[in-house]
């Protein structure tokens, strides 16, 4: 069986901590700043909708991500992505302002894609497919211990309101540098054009071939930026502080580090469909069961650690699925297609949520994610991809 080579194993550990930093300061960013402007005064659907620049500027940036990446290959895009988030990050303290933070928001979208993208593509290119599954999961892993730790630094906004920006701008410099002791490497060559047009053709083919691998994508954006965005608002409005908040958003994260690697090993032994289906209908379950508690930070914070432990994992298994579904030469365009599909839920999550906690004041906002999951889980459960992507590649 084809194993790494020593280039790929210095590589990958490199591309697994500048994902464990872009975690880190996303982690921190969504409840950082809904919890200034809740303090500050700025309604729930104006927060949530100012969270949603993160996942328009993914958005914007995606129809473009696939001709640069193919032709300059996966770390120059990693390098301007990382330099984009940094100079972003360092930018907030400088002016408080809705339509501003908004704007960074944005740029740190566009960042944050060109290099989620550019790594993620890279580590399935070069991983065997018998470990598919355990290395997307350590990339999620990677991630999710980043993005466990971020909330917890939004208490230093007590000490210094610019002072978590700061100290993720430099974090992020840190793991930025690394880059460059890493050799370039370009996506593997493809018959059709490189071109916007070409790119067009590959996300239907990408689309028909895999579209049920991009639902766990989706449905883990809703879960990060509603949960870490507008859960923050509701939360603080049903008598909950801002420490206890860090620990429950913290919890949620932790559990799913707990089981990322568990859980892509599982896969690889008995399929991601499985899986995502268990993983799916348990979260659902169990966030359900949260909206009967939400007032205890100590029952709540419990509940969101084992929902994440079974839909922590969602993004990392919604790529192996994608991974295992496509052909190689679409891998670049099947990863863009997950972080697009990432992005709808991401830009979703915040209004929805926001705009649900305003008109059904009286009903728990949990109800809507357990909602949510519950019927992804149905629509994997009722489909049978394998016999279209049979269809498709014939």
């Amino acid at each position: 069986m084809q194993e790494f080579t020593m280039e790929e194993k210095r590589r990958f550990k490199i591309l697994v901590i500048i994902v464990s930093i872009s975690g880190f300061s996303q982690g921190m960013l969504l409840p950082l700043i809904s919890v200034i402007f809740e303090q500050d005064g700025v309604s729930a659907t104006l927060n949530g909708l100012s969270a949603t620049g993160l996942y328009i500027g993914t958005l914007l940036i995606s129809p473009f991500m696939e001709p640069p990446l193919r032709k300059f290959g996966y770390k120059p895009i990693i390098i301007v992505g990382g330099l984009l988030v940094i100079v972003s990050l360092m930018l907030f303290p400088l002016w408080k302002s809705v339509a501003f933070w908004f704007v960074l928001r944005l740029l740190i979208g566009i960042g944050d894609h060109a290099l989620h993208f550019s790594t993620q593509t890279w580590i399935t290119s070069f991983s065997p497919q018998h470990r598919l599954g355990r290395n997307i999961a350590i990339y999620g892993l990677s991630f999710g211990v980043g993005f466990a730790v971020g909330p917890l630094f939004v208490q230093l906004v007590e000490v210094f309101e610019g002072l978590p920006f700061i100290i993720s701008s430099i974090l992020c410099l840190c793991a930025w540098v690394l880059v460059f002791f890493i050799k370039n490497e370009k996506p593997e060559v493809i018959s059709g054009p490189a071109s916007l047009v070409g790119t067009w053709k590959r996300f239907g083919a990408a689309f028909t071939v895999a579209w049920i691998a991009f639902i766990p994508p989706f449905s883990y954006g809703f879960l990060e930026s509603s949960l870490n965005a507008i859960y923050p608002v509701y939360a603080l409005r049903n008598a909950l502080d801002v420490t206890d908040l860090s620990y429950i958003l913290a919890a949620f994260s932790i559990g799913g580090v707990a089981s990322q690697l568990p859980l892509g090993v599982l896969s690889d032994r008995i399929g991601r469909r499985k899986v995502l289906i268990f993983a799916l209908a348990l979260g659902s379950v169990t966030f359900g069961i949260g909206s009967m508690f939400e007032t205890s930070a100590i029952i709540i914070g419990s509940l969101f650690f084992i929902a994440g432990t079974f839909v922590g994992s969602t993004f990392s298994l919604g790529i192996s699925y994608m991974t295992d579904l496509t052909p190689k030469e679409l891998l670049p365009t099947g990863n863009l297609l997950c972080g697009i599909f990432f992005s709808m839920g991401s830009l979703s999550g915040p209004f929805l949520g926001g705009l649900f906690i305003q008109l059904f004041e009286g009903l728990s906002f949990l109800i809507l994610i357990s909602l949510l999951l519950g019927s992804l889980a149905i629509v994997i459960f009722i489909s049978n991809p394998a016999k279209k992507s049979r269809l498709v590649m014939k």
